[in-house]
């Protein structure tokens, strides 16, 4: 899956997501990219900013006491990044249940899916095309919302 960030003709911004950059296009040849605040079919692609993931060994910031805020860069609203912060924490601990697999995810998954191995909580790694066509076979897969470090590169 791919996320753009995608702007109207009425300055609304929002995210899309899409399998491929190509199914971006084809989906917008044919109208189906609208904005979800005004209804407008004229989107385009707005500049989005790289996503540089904290390394494994920095701590994150504490969250901010009750009524605090914290600061924020690109204008987001504090109760947005508190609520991204809250989703993180959540991923990680649901991810202390789950088993890295690394590489052989895409395999691994689909053995658990066909009875060939012992079904369990499972992440790793998988390319575009291996989510899609897991996805395809009917095998429950969904992109992890934050960076996560492999066991093996933490400190």
């Amino acid at each position: 899956m791919i996320v753009f960030d995608l702007s109207c003709s009425q300055g609304h911004r929002f995210e899309g997501w899409f399998s491929s950059s190509e199914d971006y296009t084809g989906q917008q040849a044919r109208g189906l990219v609208s904005c979800p605040h005004c209804g407008s079919a004229e989107i385009a692609k707005a500049p989005m900013a790289p996503a540089v993931p904290r390394k494994g060994n920095q701590l994150a910031l504490p969250a901010p006491g009750e009524g605090e805020t914290m600061p924020v860069a690109g204008g987001v609203p504090p109760e947005v990044a508190q609520a991204l912060e809250k989703l993180a924490e959540m991923q990680a601990e649901v991810l202390k249940q789950s088993k890295w697999v690394g590489g052989d995810f895409a395999d691994i998954s689909r053995a658990m899916h066909y009875g060939e191995r012992e079904v369990e909580v499972v992440h790793g790694k998988a390319t575009a095309s291996q989510a899609k066509e897991l996805l395809e076979e009917g095998i429950a897969v969904a992109p992890l919302l934050f960076p996560v470090a492999p066991p093996d590169e933490l400190n």
